[in-house]
């Protein structure tokens, strides 16, 4: 089979499993744009490495405005799970066709306190989807993707096929509105004047997923849930939403009961139960 074919058949396979964007990135992107440091390249993780397959699933725009919810949290649980089978999947299809395969499950922690030890994990799909031409990464240091913005999940497949790579995306999605810094519970993010992604007090983030871990509605997103950047917003019609954002903690504050923001209080005030 031609190698365009085969590209095209792997993706199609992707796509039909459930992924909602699939993009190739070839390994030698880590060392030539040398950001990454080596031992969490992927040919350091599997040496036969020749091309990263990064997958992505769409996080419901409604659901992701409700966060802190325990409906939130279900669906990142529900697409964590998905991501896994569909990377799992993927890694036996192309061994059936002959070619070695593994993947890289979504996360790569299993508790925050080893996540405090070790801040991050074995390997980042953020990079790598950035290197599949997926996205590219904004201010908040999420991936911002046309269709999605930041509100998409990701796994990875690592094969020895040699995959003809996706473009590089070359525009800036980010705008720069500061809207994931101003929003931010905990003031994680620092906007800077000579780069456009962000200082990130990562600590703080942590501290925040520590805090809602123990009321079973992690994970925060806050940063995913405001950002402007996304074919989603037009699909759920939301025009001028980024000032209902901003005022949000204000109005809040001042009347928890605001009509603005009571279909997202409701999902909050059901179903979670009070930190220890």
């Amino acid at each position: 089979m031609e190698i365009q074919d085969l590209s095209q058949n792997i993706k199609g396979f992707c796509r039909e499993a459930g992924a909602d964007l699939v993009g190739f990135a070839p390994v030698e992107r880590w060392v030539t744009e040398g950001i990454v440091p080596d031992e969490f390249r992927p040919q350091s993780i599997w040496e036969h490495t020749r091309t990263v397959i990064v997958m992505g699933m769409g996080m419901p725009l409604p659901i992701v405005e409700s966060t802190p919810s325990v409906l939130h949290m279900e669906l990142y649980k529900t697409v964590n799970i998905k991501l896994d089978g569909l990377a799992y999947d993927t890694t036996r299809y192309l061994n059936r066709l002959g070619h070695g395969a593994t993947f890289f499950s979504r996360d790569g922690y299993n508790s925050l306190k080893a996540f405090r030890k070790w801040p991050g994990a074995p390997f980042g799909h953020v990079m790598a989807a950035k290197y599949a031409g997926l996205g590219n990464i904004g201010l908040s240091h999420c991936l911002l993707t046309p269709e999605f913005g930041p509100r998409v999940r990701l796994v990875s497949v690592f094969t020895a096929l040699a995959l003809p790579p996706d473009p590089l995306m070359e525009k800036d999605l980010c705008i720069k509105c500061e809207a994931c810094a101003k929003c931010c519970p905990k003031d994680a993010l620092r906007v800077r004047d000579d780069c456009l992604i962000g200082d990130y007090n990562k600590p703080a983030c942590l501290e925040m997923a520590e805090e809602l871990t123990k009321s079973r509605t992690y994970p925060c997103g806050i940063c995913t849930k405001v950002c402007p950047i996304g074919q989603d917003r037009k699909l759920y019609k939301q025009p001028g939403i980024v000032k209902k954002y901003l005022r949000e903690k204000e109005a809040l504050a001042a009347d928890p009961q605001d009509p603005a923001y009571s279909s997202w209080q409701h999902l909050r005030r059901y179903g979670a139960r009070e930190p220890r």
